[in-house]
């Protein structure tokens, strides 16, 4: 899958993404977000808006609940846009979701809306 991600700047990214997560690394993640960033994520009723609501999210939602992400697949959308679908396991129990990804001209993340199957 990282051969594939290289090759698409975007899925390179949403890699990155994935792997500073599963590290627990809140820094080298928000790191790939652009200052005006926001995830959407129904699941938790609420939207994270700039780099101190993504920094809540990851913090609730990757480090408070020991979360571990799998890539399953990941697809392109043009040039700024992703869909990663990813397994999710963490003391929350197991879910499949889809992270749909956009990045600014900058190459940060603009937008994730997040879902579960």
């Amino acid at each position: 899958m990282n051969d594939v991600a290289a090759s698409h700047p975007v899925k390179a990214t949403v890699v990155a993404f994935i792997s500073a997560t599963n590290a627990f690394d809140i820094e080298r993640a928000l790191a790939l977000f652009s200052k005006t960033a926001v995830i959407d994520d129904p699941s938790t009723e609420c939207t994270f808006n700039e780099h101190a609501g993504v920094r809540d999210y990851l913090k609730k939602y990757f480090v408070g609940y020991h979360t571990v992400t799998r890539l399953l697949s990941l697809e392109g959308l043009g040039d700024a846009r992703a869909r990663a679908r990813v397994d999710f396991i963490g003391d929350f129990g197991h879910e499949i979701g889809i992270l749909l990804v956009a990045v600014d001209s900058a190459g940060r993340i603009s937008r994730i809306d997040a879902s579960l199957e």
